[in-house]
């Protein structure tokens, strides 16, 4: 791979990590909670969102397993949740902030893909749409992921805004195995890792189509691994 799109994969996906968990940081902290800002975890610097199995160990052991889906993470921000105002909502408004930044992320990459290939003359095999290309997957990724409801991903805080009080006594319980039943999906069941390339498509599909870059987008990751 050319290092100048190497470079710039690292210079999108890095941020888009960080954002994510920011993300949730700067919604509890206008919900009531200042736990991350007072830990130094409202900032898009990556140092302190890293996270040696998340952001190490979970990408190279699915690389090492040949894995269709190539994922990682940060460090989760940390949320006293008796401190938001509004405990059951505000944790779901939380958990909903982090996939949503990701969400914005890929939308911000298509206009950018739209305005080099219209204005510019920009073609898939250059740097900057291969280079966006992959950030609008890759934060689609991280949004269709996280978005899955098993704790502690994001999606889990969404759903228990739903839950009667005995269910969600028994949901938290399940977060304590919750990285290991993710891991055990993704490694152990490749219809799972199918499923979830799916969704990741057709969201992609959903964010480029509208503006008439998908067939540009597709053929920007295809021209990486010729």
């Amino acid at each position: 791979m050319d290092p100048m799109v190497m470079l710039g994969i690292a210079a999108v996906v890095i941020p888009s990590i960080t954002s994510h968990e920011a993300a949730h940081g700067f919604a509890a902290d206008r919900l009531g909670d200042d736990t991350a800002r007072s830990l130094g975890r409202l900032t898009l610097n990556p140092i302190p969102h890293i996270d040696p199995f998340l952001t190490v160990l979970l990408p190279a052991l699915l690389l090492l397993m040949g894995s269709p889906i190539l994922f990682g993470g940060a460090k989760p921000v940390p949320v006293r949740v008796q401190r938001l105002h509004h405990p059951r909502r505000d944790w779901a408004i939380v958990g909903a902030a982090g996939p949503l930044t990701n969400l914005l992320i890929a939308v911000a990459l298509s206009m950018v893909v739209l305005i080099a290939v219209r204005i510019f003359g920009f073609t898939p095999e250059s740097v900057l749409i291969q280079v966006c290309a992959v950030g609008i997957y890759f934060n689609v990724l991280l949004c269709v992921f996280n978005l899955v409801p098993i704790p502690p991903l994001d999606g889990s805080r969404v759903v228990q805004l739903f839950l009667s009080d005995r269910a969600l006594a028994a949901y938290h319980r399940l977060e304590r195995f919750g990285l290991l039943v993710i891991v055990a999906l993704l490694v152990l069941f490749p219809t799972v890792q199918l499923l979830l390339a799916m969704l990741v498509r057709d969201v992609t599909l959903a964010i480029t189509v509208p503006f008439g870059i998908a067939e540009i987008v597709e053929a920007g990751l295809q021209s990486l691994f010729r």
